[in-house]
């Protein structure tokens, strides 16, 4: 009888190994991070590649929203932009973006949104170099007393040569893996256009000639969720829709992407 129920604990135990690992797989890529401090901040510096400046800048679009949530605008001296075609976090001088009188703002940054390089994702080893220069980039921004975001990129599409359905899962998990450790905001935007496309397959998120860079749509549907995560309100209200160049339908449906992606990511109601 003993030893039936030795073995009877040891099929138990080899059923529920593989249930533990999943669960504390699932539980290690929830971002522990889930508003800012300040949600309504007014003085953000982005940093980036052409992934943020592609369509008029995100940053633009962004400030758009939020000036339309505020109602007020905000002083552009002090809310930049630092971009650099094809960086890498490693490619960006933080010391220098962070002196903002360098830039020509007036007063220190409250929060910095910080973006990779899509070549970051693509190997184990380059998934090493990005975390340790995020921590090294938010250990900075945070000695300034701002508040550091992390921008999760989108996946490539074809015709990209390196479009691989499993680079969705190596973005979400490097950043998620970034912000978890350093008590940083993560901003979904990768998973947005994953749940855009999951919906409509044929949306115009990417550009057609290389798969890579966003569209139109895919940036403002990136400002969305960017406006969402920094103030926890619903998007599904905002007029914007870049003076008429987004459709009333399109906007309506990256709105809807956007809230319920935040809300999900977050485990929050949006306002």
């Amino acid at each position: 009888m003993a030893k039936l129920l030795k073995i009877y604990n040891m099929s138990k135990l080899k059923f529920f190994i593989p249930l533990i690992l999943i669960s504390n797989l699932a539980f290690a890529l929830e971002a522990k991070v889930t508003k800012l401090n300040n949600q309504k901040p007014e003085r953000l510096l982005y940093i980036g590649n052409s992934y943020l400046y592609y369509n008029d800048s995100l940053h633009n679009h962004v400030r758009r929203m939020l000036e339309e949530y505020y109602q007020k605008e905000i002083e552009r001296s002090n809310y930049k932009s630092v971009t650099i075609s094809g960086s890498r976090l490693s490619h960006h001088n933080i010391d220098y973006s962070l002196d903002y009188k360098k830039l020509g703002a007036e007063k220190p940054f409250e929060l910095v949104i910080i973006q990779g390089g899509s070549g970051e994702t693509l190997t184990e080893e380059e998934r090493i170099i990005f975390a340790n220069e995020a921590d090294k980039m938010i250990k900075k921004v945070n000695q300034v007393g701002a508040e550091a975001a992390l921008y999760m990129i989108h996946a490539y599409v074809e015709p990209h040569l390196d479009t691989n359905p499993k680079m969705i899962t190596n973005i979400k998990k490097m950043y998620i893996e970034a912000g978890n450790k350093n008590k940083a905001l993560v901003l979904p935007v990768g998973i947005a256009f994953e749940n855009a496309y999951n919906k409509k397959p044929y949306i115009k998120l990417h550009k057609n000639y290389d798969g890579t860079h966003p569209d139109i749509l895919g940036t403002y549907l990136a400002a969305c969720v960017v406006f969402a995560s920094i103030t926890h309100m619903s998007p599904l209200d905002i007029k914007y829709d870049y003076y008429g160049k987004v459709s009333q339908s399109d906007k309506s449906f990256l709105q809807s992407i956007a809230h319920k992606t935040v809300e999900d990511f977050y485990s929050v109601k949006l306002k």
